[in-house]
C-alpha cells in the first residue's frame, strides 16, 4: 500500500489514516544511540533514549519494519494502557477493567514479564500474577474458559512495568528476542549474541567499505553480522517469520509482505568489492562457521582459515579488524595475558595506519597486554560481564617516529 503524509498524519492510498502510536525498542546497554539512528531512519519521530530503550512513534508499517531490519533491537513492544495503581486491589482492579478479548483469543497462550521498582510493588512476580489473575479473571467470566499461561512460547507475551504507582502494560511485538536470527546452524562454546555483534559493527564505524577481518571468528557471527551489512541483507532475514505481531488481531498480512518485499528488494543493491574472511585455531568452531555460511549462502562472500592468527597473512589494502577473543571466562586459555600480547604484536608486525583494531573482552588485565595504544574504550555488557570495546591504533614503523614526521 502507497502511503503519504497529510498535515504531519500518514494516509493510506484509499484515504484512511494509519494510526501512529508510542513504541518501545529494546536494546544492550551502550547501543541506545545506535538504535535511535536506525529508528530515524526508517522514518520514527519524537524519538527518545532511555535506559537500554528507545522510545518512539511511528504506525504499524514501522512497527513491522522495525522488527524485521533493526540490528540492534532485542524486542519492540507496544504500549496499550497506562494507569496509576496505589496497592494490589488496584493493580487487579484496573487490569481487569481492559479489554482483553480485543488484544487476544481465549484459546490463545499468554505470559507476562515484568519489572517493578519502589515502595509499593516490590517484588515482580506477586505483580506479574495479580495481573494473569485479573485477565483469567476476565475472560472466565465474559466467556465461561480461559487462556492458558505459557512461559517457553506463548502466542501473546506481555510487558508490565510498575515504577512507584505508575503501572505500564506493553505488547511485545517481537516474540523472541531479535538476536535470535535465525541462521545459526552451528554454535561454539561461546558464541557472540547477534545483537551485542550488530552493535559492535556499527560502533566500529562497518559499512562494507574495505575489507573486514576477524583473527578469532569462532563459529562466525561477526562474519555474517558483516556480511549482511555489506550485501544489505535484512536482519531478520534468515529468521522464520514467526514475529509475535503475527497474531494480533490487529495484523494485517498485506501491509506485513509489503514491508518485507520493500527491504528484500535492496539485497544486494551495493558493489562490496572487498574481503571479509576469519580465522580461528579450532577446526570444529570453522566447520560450524561454514555451515552457518552455507545456511546464509554467504560462503561465497566470506573466506575461513584454520591456524593461529599469527600466522595469517593480512589482505591488501584497508582492513577494518574486530574480534572478541577469550576471556578467560568459559573458553580457558593457560597464558592469558601472553595470548593478548602475540595479538597485540601479530597486529603491529602485520598491519599498517590503513588498518583499524577494534576487541572486546571483561579481563581487563590482560588487555593492558596488547601492547597497543587504546583510542577509545567503550564500556558494554556481554552478558553478565563487564567489558571494554577497545579501539587500538595501528601505524607504520614504532609510535615515537611516527609523531617525529615533519607535517608535509
Amino acid at each position: 500500500m502507497i502511503v503519504q503524509k497529510q498535515n504531519g498524519k500518514v494516509v493510506a492510498a484509499d484515504g484512511g489514516q494509519q494510526a501512529r502510536f508510542k513504541m518501545i525498542g529494546k536494546t544492550m546497554m551502550g547501543f541506545e544511540e545506535l538504535l535511535a539512528d536506525e529508528l530515524r531512519q526508517m522514518g520514527a519521530e519524537n524519538i527518545e533514549l532511555l535506559n537500554r530503550a528507545v522510545a518512539f512513534e511511528g504506525d504499524m508499517r514501522l512497527l513491522y519494519r522495525a522488527n524485521y531490519t533493526c540490528r540492534t533491537a532485542l524486542s519492540i513492544l507496544k504500549p496499550f494502557a497506562e494507569f496509576e495503581a496505589a496497592d494490589d486491589d488496584e493493580l487487579y482492579r484496573n487490569v481487569y477493567n481492559i479489554r482483553w478479548e480485543k488484544l487476544m483469543d481465549v484459546d490463545g497462550t499468554f505470559m507476562i514479564d515484568s519489572a517493578t521498582s519502589g515502595e509499593v510493588f516490590t517484588h515482580s512476580y506477586y505483580a506479574a500474577l495479580k495481573t494473569k489473575d485479573a485477565i483469567v479473571d476476565r475472560f472466565r467470566r465474559n466467556f465461561g474458559k480461559r487462556p492458558t499461561v505459557d512461559t517457553e512460547s506463548a502466542d501473546y507475551k506481555f510487558n508490565l512495568h510498575i515504577a512507584g504507582t505508575h503501572v505500564t502494560l506493553l505488547m511485545n511485538s517481537s516474540g523472541d528476542t531479535l538476536n535470535k536470527r535465525g541462521y545459526r546452524q552451528g554454535v561454539g562454546v561461546a558464541p557472540l549474541n547477534e545483537v551485542l555483534a550488530a552493535g559492535m559493527l556499527k560502533l566500529a564505524g562497518w559499512k562494507g567499505q574495505c575489507n573486514f577481518y576477524d583473527p578469532m571468528c569462532g563459529s562466525g557471527t561477526l562474519l555474517i553480522e558483516a556480511a549482511m551489512v555489506a550485501n544489505n541483507i535484512p536482519a531478520q532475514y534468515y529468521r522464520d517469520s514467526n514475529f509475535a505481531f503475527r497474531r494480533w488481531k490487529e495484523f494485517n498480512l498485506g501491509e506485513w509482505k509489503s514491508v518485507k518485499e520493500q527491504e528484500d528488494r535492496k539485497i544486494g543493491t551495493t558493489d562490496f568489492d572487498f574481503e571479509i574472511w576469519g580465522n580461528d585455531i579450532d577446526p570444529q568452531v570453522i566447520a560450524q562457521a561454514e555451515k552457518n555460511l552455507q545456511y546464509t549462502k554467504l560462503h561465497k562472500d566470506v573466506m575461513l582459515h584454520i591456524g593461529s592468527f599469527e600466522d595469517q597473512e593480512p589482505p591488501e589494502g584497508p582492513t577494518l579488524i574486530v574480534t572478541n577473543p577469550p576471556y578467560g571466562e568459559r573458553i580457558k586459555i593457560e597464558d592469558l595475558n601472553g595470548m593478548y600480547e602475540k595479538l597485540g604484536d601479530t597486529f603491529k608486525r602485520l598491519y599498517g595506519q590503513d588498518c583499524e583494531v577494534w576487541l572486546i573482552s571483561s579481563d581487563f588485565e590482560a588487555l593492558k597486554h596488547i601492547g597497543l595504544h587504546p583510542s577509545k574504550k567503550i564500556p558494554l555488557l556481554n552478558g553478565p560481564l563487564d567489558c571494554r570495546f577497545m579501539r587500538f591504533e595501528l601505524y607504520d614503523g614504532s609510535r615515537k617516529a611516527k609523531y617525529q614526521q615533519p607535517e608535509q
